[in-house]
């Protein structure tokens, strides 16, 4: 092993600032991964940067603009990046021939490219030119992991993606604290406070589209839309796609998500045993979306796993389900579902017939109950927000 060739505590300093700006892309890069870059030489900062949108320059190439721009020069400096610099031509050229180029000297990495194709190739490539590469990750003392795992759980959704070719699921919901997200009558404006229902609107920020169940639409008539409180200018430039799941094509043709401005980005997931009428009618406001049945299913059920793929084809990286409850426990079922995001308020609703948060037929057995990891709880005002893995 090569002597010095291990992360130092100031390269944890230099790369936690590399992360704090990759976050200023959150909502507005994707198909491509949150990037985030420092340059250093001796021990100061002499550029910074990070990815701001898809098609525009890398995260290394802003940090070296950067430098450049303030009259540094990088030539012998340290690049902390939060990924692996990329190695292929896409819409722009390699930063690895950048940074070769720039002469520096030393690349202190948070996490490898996901990407199975091109894992460690970029690696490769700059201890070829002669270039000292530190692999945080790959350094197992806890301050190490830790930078090293919220690197990699900054793009969770982007790393998913391209390892698995579908989107990363997250279910959300607001409850009450037994569990209800509306009255028998539907009733559910507003269950949570203002600070979780803005809370929500970030989450909506970081998604690539949001779906929804049409009973949701039905009873609620939500604009599934990104609200000015819910980020920045980045997550509000940024196109998502609205989706509905409605086999038989009942959504209504005035619910906002079909008549609003934004007709134009409302997805229609019908069956095919939806009335061809009703599809007509939908298809001069909306897209519509012929989707199969599950093999052996009924012909007015949807192939969640085939919509996944077709999805994640489209660019989606994540989709944030917004319900109800039987479309919760579709995903669940399907074992598409990887994150939840549930908003607990103080107030209990009762009765039988309201509606859950997740619905379904459920299990018959303690046993086999769907396990949650990593869970984290907050509180948000009045309110608590639990976030968690879901177990496979």
């Amino acid at each position: 092993m090569k002597s010095g060739n291990v992360a130092t505590r100031n390269d944890l300093k230099f790369l936690s600032l590399a992360l704090q700006l990759a976050r200023r892309g959150r909502g507005a890069t994707s198909p491509n991964p949150m990037v985030g870059a420092v340059l250093e030489k001796s021990g100061k900062i002499i550029g910074r940067g990070w990815h701001r949108r898809a098609g525009e320059a890398h995260a290394e190439i802003a940090a070296l603009r950067d430098a450049q721009k303030r009259g540094h020069s990088v030539k012998g400096a340290t690049l902390y990046v939060t990924l692996e610099p990329c190695c292929t031509h896409g819409r722009t050229p390699p930063c690895t021939a950048a940074i070769i180029g720039a002469g520096i000297k030393r690349v202190v990495a948070g996490t490898t490219d996901p990407n199975p194709r091109h894992s460690g190739r970029g690696f490769a490539i700059l201890r070829r030119a002669g270039i000292e590469v530190i692999e945080t990750g790959r350094w197992h003392d806890s301050a190490s992991a830790r930078l090293a795992r919220r690197c990699a759980q900054l793009n969770e959704g982007f790393n998913h993606w391209i390892r698995h070719g579908t989107p990363f699921v997250t279910l959300k919901a607001a409850m009450t604290l037994d569990g209800k997200i509306a009255t028998a009558q539907g009733e559910s404006k507003w269950i949570t406070g203002g600070q979780a229902r803005a809370l929500g609107m970030k989450l909506r920020g970081d998604a690539d589209a949001i779906l929804a169940g049409v009973n949701t639409i039905i009873a609620d008539d939500p604009g599934l839309m990104l609200r000015k409180r819910g980020g920045g200018a980045g997550r509000m430039g940024k196109r998502r796609w609205r989706i509905v799941l409605d086999p038989l094509a009942r959504t209504p043709l005035t619910a906002r998500v079909v008549s609003d401005e934004s007709a134009a980005l409302t997805m229609v997931v019908v069956s095919r045993a939806a009335p061809r009428e009703r599809i007509a009618a939908l298809a001069n406001r909306v897209n519509i979306l012929a989707a199969p049945a599950p093999v052996g299913a009924a012909r007015c059920r949807i192939d969640l796993r085939w919509l996944a793929k077709k999805l994640a084809a489209e660019n989606v990286m994540s989709l944030l389900v917004e319900g109800g409850g039987e479309t919760h426990a579709a995903f669940l079922d399907a074992n598409l579902a990887h994150r939840a995001a549930f908003f607990y308020a103080p107030k209990i609703l009762g009765g039988r017939n309201a509606r859950k948060a997740v619905g379904g037929d459920g299990v018959n057995k303690l046993s086999e109950a769907i396990p949650l990891r990593d869970v984290h709880w907050r509180r948000v005002g009045k309110d608590l927000l639990l976030t968690a893995r879901i177990e496979k």
